[in-house]
């Protein structure tokens, strides 16, 4: 019952902004001001496409059995969420249980190698509109081919890529990490790139190029690019410390010393610290006989400058900061195919998270070689409903900060109007 009141509630908000904005849904589509969007889209490969528009999802994808047991993990449901942009047949998935783990992997329509020297770019949509406190929304990328096994999919599977945003109170970051098939090992990049953390839907987009440099997207913007070596511990450093080097034992690198010319005045030391208080007088009603023989409480010596040390002053041999002397790191060696994360084939994509809070919404995802097919695909489904989820995500909490707490103080009359309808 109480949740039929508040999606009764939540309907009768929805009836007024639609009231209030009639021509909320006849805005024009944006654009992007991007003219290659058409060029050379004919020629794109597309691994993998999902927009979670009806039930057939499950077909596509697996729910990991044997990752976390069943009371762990968190249902998974088809939603337009909230304040919705698109038509009515335009939903995503979303999380639904708080303080669960979530797994979902799903097999590519054709695997993507990095032999084929292409571009990669993945692309996708979440919306928190939970308000998220403590949870991640990242994407995998995942090699394994026949031998994946579904339904142990989870946090030791191993990845190729993993990205996307991850919150936790005040950590708010896109995850980047790349595989490194030469150090086996999976590499964060160097300087975390923020994410947004609002209640709107966001899309994240990561390009990685064959000339070793990738690029990062929220909403089509650009919020990183670079070289993978300058980004990611891909390489080990060009110059090491010279293991033949050492600091000389003469070596003075203090750059101040007590002044040898500073004495210690006679008599410093019988200055105490605290003396009686001059001012202090005693009280009228005092007794000696009873009370004992009065003393003037003790207070600082304004005289008492410390326990007494000679002055410091720059040291004339004084020779700076030891820098110990580099010389090339023989064990260096530029890697031309630190691109090549998927070098045996990547042929799943998955999403293993722990949310504190659910409610995210995921959506819009493609996996593809060309960076113009993304923004293509974006154009058709999240930018296009973008600017009318904001609009009605703010006239909503434009009619809810001028109602106040209506709902609670006319809650019986609310009531009575809730049973009509039904």
């Amino acid at each position: 019952l109480i949740f039929l009141k508040k999606d009764f509630r939540r309907k009768k908000l929805q009836n007024r902004l639609n009231f209030i904005f009639p021509n909320l849904f006849k805005m024009k589509i944006p654009t992007l001001a991007i003219a290659a969007l058409t060029i050379g889209s004919t020629a794109a490969e597309v691994y993998f496409k999902e927009q979670f528009n009806d039930d057939k999802w499950v077909d596509t994808w697996t729910i990991p059995k044997n990752w976390k047991p069943e009371s762990e993990m968190g249902e998974w449901k088809i939603s337009e969420g909230k304040f919705h942009g698109g038509d009515a047949n335009d939903k995503g998935l979303q999380t639904t249980q708080d303080a669960r783990f979530y797994g979902l992997s799903a097999k590519l329509s054709k695997e993507f190698n990095s032999s084929d020297s292409k571009d990669l770019v993945i692309q996708y949509s979440v919306k928190h509109e939970q308000g998220i406190d403590c949870g991640g929304a990242y994407i995998k990328l995942l090699p394994g081919g026949k031998q994946f096994d579904a339904d142990k999919f989870g946090g030791d599977t191993p990845y190729a890529i993993m990205f996307g945003p991850d919150i936790c109170g005040s950590t708010k970051r896109t995850h980047v990490i790349l595989h490194s098939d030469k150090k086996n090992d999976n590499l964060l990049i160097n300087k975390d790139i923020p994410c947004l953390s609002d209640e709107l839907s966001h899309i994240h987009t990561l390009v990685l190029k064959p000339d070793n440099t990738f690029e990062v997207f929220t909403d089509n913007k650009s919020v990183r690019k670079g070289k993978l070596e300058d980004e990611f511990n891909f390489l080990e450093p060009k110059e090491i410390k010279d293991p033949n080097e050492s600091k000389p034992t003469d070596w003075d690198d203090i750059p101040k010393i007590p002044d040898p010319n500073d004495v210690k005045p006679d008599g410093y030391d019988d200055i105490p610290e605290e003396i009686p208080d001059p001012t202090a007088t005693k009280p009228s009603d005092w007794d000696d006989e009873d009370d004992g023989e009065w003393e003037p409480p003790m207070v600082d010596n304004p005289e008492y400058d410390g326990p007494w040390a000679p002055k410091m002053i720059d040291n004339p041999n004084y020779q700076g900061k030891w820098v110990h002397p580099k010389i090339p790191n023989p064990d260096y060696e530029y890697d031309e195919k630190m691109y090549a994360v998927c070098k045996d084939g990547c042929s799943h994509v998955g999403f293993e998270l722990w949310q504190v809070k659910s409610g995210t919404i995921f959506d819009d995802i493609i996996i593809t070689d060309s960076l113009e097919e993304a923004q293509k695909f974006a154009e058709e489904t999240f930018f296009k409903k973008k600017d009318i989820e904001k609009e009605l995500y703010d006239a909503a909490q434009t009619i809810e900060s001028m109602e106040g707490d209506e709902y609670d103080e006319g809650e019986d009359d609310d009531d009575d109007g809730f049973a009509e309808e039904l």
